[in-house]
């Protein structure tokens, strides 16, 4: 009887890990999402057409990424589609982070930033960024969001595709590699809010001051109803129109691409359309 235990067991662990196998094969090639590039590639656009990025832009943005990943193992993944092949754009973003295996085994440590230009598919632009296992402490998902919607989507509007993914990948790549938290990102990004806003009021009050002075020395005092002259009004007007969104404070830096280390994702992320 014994002569027969070991054969059986051989038999029972290798029939288990075929179904392990089956089942992890069937999660990772769920119908619709692109299958993983060959070569492997960091920026991709699927299929070419969906590109709002010139050949020269590609070029730049795939080997920014590619220095980062070297120098770091965080592998960040651009992909431009056309469509969600029926999924929402924050399982479409997750699922092939699976399917592709983006960053490396045991860091889990990748991101893939979904990108739809408004002007492809059904004519609205979505964007969403969605992260591994692995940094989700460090990129939480109301970060993420604040990204999209103060980095990314303000140039997307203006079909800038290019500023708004590079803005968005500096602030990653910064969070990615700690060299500032979650917390001072969000702090430093009201503080440039609340010191615009305080700036427009500074100035309004500094050429108020000027015109009271300038009316003054020409015998014309200050009375209510009285008129601000023309070029103070003019400068007004174009100081207190809004400024862009850029992030220009924090940067990071770091051969080819060396290939996806098969990291993890837990649905961690945000996004947003326009």
């Amino acid at each position: 009887m014994r002569l027969f235990i070991k054969p059986l067991l051989i038999v029972i662990v290798s029939l288990l890990s075929l179904a392990s196998f089956a089942i992890e094969d069937t999660e990772t090639n769920k119908k619709g999402i692109p299958n993983k590039p060959s070569p492997a590639r960091l920026v991709n656009i699927i299929p070419a057409s969906a590109g709002p990025f010139s050949k020269a832009q590609i070029d730049a943005l795939e080997n920014d990424l590619v220095d980062f990943a070297n120098s770091t193992s965080t592998q960040i993944v651009l992909v431009v589609v056309d469509n969600f092949q029926g999924y929402d754009k924050a399982t479409f973003a997750t699922e092939l982070g699976h399917k592709w295996k983006v960053g490396q085994k045991g860091k889990d440590n990748g991101i893939v930033i979904l990108l739809k230009p408004k002007e492809v598919g059904n004519g609205k632009g979505d964007v969403f960024i969605a992260t591994g296992y692995g940094l989700e402490g460090v990129i939480p998902d109301a970060v993420a969001k604040r990204i999209v919607e103060f980095e990314m989507i303000p140039s997307f509007k203006q079909k800038d595709y290019y500023s708004g993914i590079k803005k968005g990948i500096v602030v990653l790549k910064g969070l990615a590699l700690e060299e500032f938290t979650a917390k001072q990102y969000v702090n430093k990004r009201q503080g440039r809010k609340k010191g615009k806003g305080y700036a427009k009021f500074i100035i309004f009050g500094i050429f108020i001051l000027l015109s009271l002075i300038f009316n003054r020395r020409k015998g014309n005092y200050y009375s209510p109803g009285h008129r601000v002259p023309f070029w103070t009004a003019l400068f007004l007007g174009s100081s207190m129109r809004g400024g862009n969104n850029s992030w220009d404070d924090f940067s990071s830096g770091g051969g080819g691409f060396g290939g996806f280390g098969g990291g993890g994702f837990g649905g961690g992320g945000a996004g947003g359309s326009w």
